[in-house]
């Protein structure tokens, strides 16, 4: 008892619950990353990310292998070649460093927004630390989309429609992921503002790259990425690295290929929809924060296409669901939150069981698992509790 007091009283030094002390150390997660990588020759995924910019100047195709360049194919649409310009224009150590900096940043500046309690937001940046050093490794954009997502959210809080259209239209030209931030439509108050932002900016970075490219190549790489997202989903089914998600899980659990992932699909958007239909609940605010956190969990665990990395997503959603809750948390919630972490955010690191992560977890995309538990404990609160009462 007396260590455990000893351990309470280390960590409950104001030094962990300082604005400054998260910052510092999402900061030095970005350099651990940046560090693990460049001195080891292994970034690849930057490689892809960089050289998109240089495709779509060049006029080359966007979405075809270059082995002498990188691995794997770019999946991104035409507009990343504007968002990773900067970073591609820089030396490749300085680009990667700062792709790296800035995605660690976006996030925490997009959490920092967020309408919470300054115990929330410290809580959500120490839970998703080490899922964050993980999206670092890969370098992915995945960071950034789940910024673009909750961005979204507060911006419509904040009455700054312009703000979160513009983030949605990005996001979704980029990746898709960034459409689901139309989900937060019906808390907007200021809806026609709301749709004439989504329109216009959409027909702005449609036509963005055309300035660069111009208008018959882009339309060209459109319609080829498209089709490639189309090739990939077929791709993802089985694949080691892919799909680990709610689809993923069933499908390799299950082993068949035969049947359609519309089948999980349909129902997983009907529970996800459900809970619109309880307007009164609209006007608390902790049911609109559930509410973010179901969609940046629904939208990775319904899409082929996710991926380890993927998982900062819906990480940030699980450690929302957990904070935002007008009632006192349960035993089961606190288990599901360390299942989440162990299993999660853990698995795919040196400290989890070799044996149980090559055998179990990424065969059958088990680092799922703990997320659609809480996502379908979320949704059955969104159903029934009255989210009225605010801490």
């Amino acid at each position: 008892m007396d260590k455990m007091n000893r351990i309470r009283t280390f960590f409950s030094n104001p030094f962990f619950s300082n604005y400054h002390t998260l910052l510092g150390l999402w900061i030095l997660l970005a350099i651990i990353a940046w560090v693990t990588k460049y001195f080891h020759d292994s970034y690849n995924n930057f490689l892809i990310f960089k050289y998109t910019f240089w495709h779509v100047i060049e006029k080359l195709p966007m979405f075809v292998p270059y082995p002498n360049e990188y691995m794997d194919v770019n999946h991104y649409g035409p507009v990343f070649s504007l968002v990773i310009a900067p970073f591609a224009l820089s030396p490749l150590w300085l680009g990667l460093f700062l792709w790296l900096t800035v995605l660690s940043l976006f996030l925490y500046y997009a959490i920092r927004e967020l309408p919470l309690l300054q115990k929330q937001r410290i809580f959500i940046y120490w839970f998703c630390a080490h899922e964050l050093l993980t999206a670092l490794f890969m370098s992915q954009f995945n960071i950034a989309i789940a910024a673009i997502i909750v961005l979204s959210y507060a911006f419509i809080e904040k009455e700054k429609e312009p703000y979160a259209a513009f983030l949605i239209m990005l996001g979704t030209f980029v990746k898709l992921y960034g459409i689901v931030g139309l989900a937060f439509f019906f808390f907007s108050r200021h809806k026609k503002k709301f749709v004439f932002y989504c329109i216009a900016w959409a027909a702005v970075l449609f036509v963005a790259p055309m300035l660069i490219s111009g208008p018959e190549y882009v339309l060209s790489q459109y319609q080829e990425w498209f089709e490639r997202l189309q090739v990939k989903n077929q791709l993802n089914m089985f694949a080691d690295k892919q799909n680990i998600s709610l689809l993923g899980m069933v499908r390799k659990i299950s082993g068949s290929s035969s049947y359609s992932d519309l089948w999980l699909i349909i129902p997983g958007l009907i529970a996800f929809a459900i809970p619109y239909l309880r307007i009164k609940q609209y006007k608390y605010p902790a049911f609109r924060k559930t509410l973010l956190a179901s969609t940046l969990m629904f939208v990775v665990l319904f899409s082929t296409g996710s991926e380890s990395s993927t998982y900062i997503i819906p990480f940030i959603g699980v450690a929302i669901w957990y904070v935002v809750a007008p009632w006192k948390r349960s035993k089961l919630d606190i288990g599901l939150m360390i299942f989440a972490f162990i299993l999660t955010s853990m698995s795919p690191s040196d400290l989890f069981p070799k044996y149980l992560k090559v055998h179990y977890v990424f065969p059958y995309a088990l680092k799922a698992f703990p997320c659609v538990l809480i996502w379908l404990k979320l949704c059955f609160e969104m159903y029934t509790r009255d989210y009225r009462l605010e801490k």
